[in-house]
């Protein structure tokens, strides 16, 4: 994958493109299977608007540089997530955001449509279920409903799962921009295994259970697609192999692997599809399938790095909105010589006041959350 942060200079000089793949293809291939080179990830849900219109003039520098070491079998694409629709429901009625159909999204569809290549998509129903537990079925979400059925008024496709639904809802999508026919290869798609005290539904048991559907419906053999593509090839890679431990983010960012960072099993898979339930060790019951009501803090994990406290204290103190007033010398929480409780009360206020606005309790690392209220111990 070329990095983000690459895109705006490759997109303006095919030199830099040819560069990155002698340094980054060239002494690995053939020996190492390089099939599909991605340019960027995410990049309209994570980067800058600046650099979001570098995305295809860096994915066509790119194929030029892989065409002119006749390195042509190798696929040039770029991720995307779900958050570049506008509208996803009902999946006809999928729709890119206004903001960058014309200006990017078609000029990339013309892009993968004539170079053979795929359209990476990243698939979580973890998140929109997450965020909507009371109007969509967790079993939906979870491959294992068998009663619950939608049938789309417009096309009367009818779905059975959450995850047919959210890729045709791209398909439609394509459609509408006149490109109905790029195949489409999942990126990403997972549950998270864990999470923060008051993130729903993050569990081994959820996560078990829909890497072993989704990974049976992927593995069928004849080929199952989805109702808007019955019966077609749906390549996939599962997110992700390893538990990220020192991924940012909240804590469910650290929890979707396969793997614990020691390579343990979290819990039993079989890539294949082929082995039954029943053949698995019992799952741990879910004890976090109901929207958490109690109150979180956060604090200042144990152990960590006084030095590097200290700064995320300063920190969370310098985003202003009265954070952290009442730690300061004479105030009614100031508590001397006490770096550890200062930075709990900082984190904690830092938190409540910004997490609407994509805030969260890790701070490098340095922060956790908790149900135990701070000020009682």
């Amino acid at each position: 994958m070329v990095p983000n942060q690459h895109l705006t200079n490759i997109s303006t000089n095919q030199k830099l493109a040819d560069s990155w793949i002698q340094s980054n293809i060239l002494p690995f291939y053939p020996k190492v299977k390089i099939r599909y080179l991605l340019v960027g990830n995410e990049v309209i849900s994570s980067s800058p608007k600046e650099i979001w219109y570098s995305i295809v003039p860096a994915m066509r520098k790119i194929k030029n540089a892989l065409n002119t070491h006749r390195l042509n079998k190798i696929k040039v694409g770029t991720s995307m997530a779900m958050d570049v629709l506008e509208s996803s429901f009902p999946p006809s009625n999928g729709t890119f955001r206004s903001d960058i159909a014309d200006p990017i999204v078609k000029p990339m569809l013309q892009f993968l449509s004539r170079t053979k290549s795929f359209y990476f998509l990243d698939v979580y129903p973890y998140f929109p279920w997450s965020t909507d537990s009371n109007n969509i079925n967790l079993d939906y979400a979870l491959f294992v409903s068998r009663t619950i059925k939608y049938t789309d008024p417009v096309s009367n496709l009818t779905y059975s799962n959450l995850f047919d639904q959210m890729v045709d809802s791209v398909i439609f999508a394509m459609e509408k921009l006149g490109y109905p026919d790029v195949r489409i290869w999942i990126a990403e798609t997972g549950w998270p295994n864990a999470g923060d005290i008051d993130q729903i539904g993050a569990n081994i048991y959820n996560a078990a259970t829909y890497n072993r559907n989704v990974i049976k419906k992927l593995a069928a053999k004849p080929p199952v697609g989805t109702p808007a593509r019955p019966g077609r090839v749906l390549p996939s890679f599962i997110f992700a192999l390893y538990n990220e431990n020192q991924k940012p983010g909240p804590g469910t960012e650290r929890h979707f692997g396969l793997l614990y960072p020691n390579g343990s099993n979290v819990y039993g898979i079989d890539l294949s599809g082929k082995t039954p339930d029943s053949a698995y060790e019992p799952l741990p019951k879910p004890t976090n399938n109901e929207p958490y009501k109690g109150k979180v803090w956060c604090v200042a994990a144990r152990g960590v790095n006084a030095s590097e406290l200290g700064s995320a204290l300063s920190y969370a103190c310098s985003q202003g909105n009265k954070t952290c007033d009442p730690i300061q010398p004479g105030k009614e929480c100031f508590k001397p010589d006490s770096l550890v409780w200062h930075a709990s009360y900082a984190f904690s206020s830092y938190w409540s006041r910004f997490k609407k606005t994509g805030a969260t309790c890790y701070f490098n690392g340095l922060a956790t959350p908790t149900a135990k209220d701070p000020s009682k111990f």
